[in-house]
């Protein structure tokens, strides 16, 4: 007989939970072509859901206790413009992210072995608005100076209420590059008083995100909300980790966790893409970003089910 612990306790606990890795990496791994499409891993949405049950599927296989839905650049504009859908058919593509991630957890829990596992949650992914202009903004945040707050959660807003409506266990706010958009999202977030969240920051360097604002101040920004579970960074170098933690930690509030899940480390060009680089066992990092108090950690750009599966066993403490 099995027994999966519930997975609704964020709080603090012996053993992190194991985020999955890069969705998009995974695709193009079994031959799909993401890089170029404006639309990312969300136009399989719409074209393929068995690929990215999949690879859900394989994520789930190497130890993750939270997938994340193939949305983060999805949006209702975008389907609209790329897919040619109804406003209303374009809500509901996005709610089949969480609804295809709910059904491979149920799939997985009905056909695994493994026991005294927890729950697998499913965090519905919501990218910045520099995602969808896909011109690489979510890694400057240049976009903010010209957009109002109220129209950064105009933006925000359909796309997380479709991914709540959904069901999702907990949104993941990702990628975001700049202050401004950050408030606006927490402020979208109390429209949903019963969701629970993840926020977290692309960054520069060890000090600062992307857009030059110190991640101190970012983390500032997430401690207004008593909705979060937990702030941090992704896709950004794996060695920027630590110092990007430790710079901040000073400003968490003590309830609030760290989830990190940084790229595999390997250079990005706009115009050919991930540079074939020596890459960083960032798994070996992570024992030190578990000491740090980072509940929440995995992997996100070129980062596979293997990575995973290392990653799981470095840090697993039975709940």
């Amino acid at each position: 007989m099995l027994y999966w612990h519930a997975p609704y306790s964020f709080k603090m606990n012996r053993s992190p939970f194991i985020l999955d890795g890069g969705l998009a990496t995974e695709l193009e791994a079994s031959g799909f072509q993401i890089q170029g499409d404006p639309l990312w891993s969300a136009r399989l949405l719409h074209t393929n859901p068995k690929a990215i049950k999949d690879a859900h599927s394989r994520f789930l296989q190497s130890g993750s206790d939270v997938i994340t839905t193939a949305t983060y650049q999805a949006s209702i504009e975008g389907f609209v413009k790329h897919l040619g859908l109804r406003p209303e058919e374009a809500q509901q593509l996005i709610m089949s992210g969480v609804q295809l991630a709910k059904e491979t957890v149920q799939e997985f829990k009905s056909h695994t072995s493994v026991s005294d596992r927890r729950e697998p949650l499913v965090a519905g992914s919501v990218g910045p608005y520099g995602a969808f202009l896909h011109d690489g903004s979510e890694y400057t945040g240049a976009y903010e100076d010209r957009m109002t707050m109220e129209e950064l959660k105009d933006w925000h807003r359909p796309q997380i209420q479709c991914l709540v409506k959904a069901g999702a266990d907990l949104v993941a706010m990702e990628t975001i590059p700049g202050l401004k958009e950050a408030e606006a999202l927490v402020e979208v977030l109390k429209e949903f008083p019963e969701t629970k969240a993840l926020l977290s920051f692309s960054c520069k360097d060890s000090h600062n995100i992307s857009s030059g604002r110190r991640f101190s101040e970012a983390v500032q920004v997430a401690c207004k909300s008593t909705q979060l579970v937990a702030v941090g960074v992704n896709c950004c170098p794996p060695h920027l980790v630590t110092p990007l933690l430790e710079s901040a930690k000073s400003h968490k509030k003590a309830d609030l966790s760290w989830v990190v899940y940084p790229n595999s480390g390997e250079g990005w060009d706009l115009q050919t893409g991930w540079k074939m680089e020596k890459r960083t066992s960032f798994a070996k990092l992570s024992i030190d970003w578990k000491e740090q108090g980072a509940l929440w950690i995995g992997g996100c750009c070129r980062v596979s089910p293997a990575d995973i599966t290392e990653l799981k066993q470095l840090l697993y403490v039975k709940p």
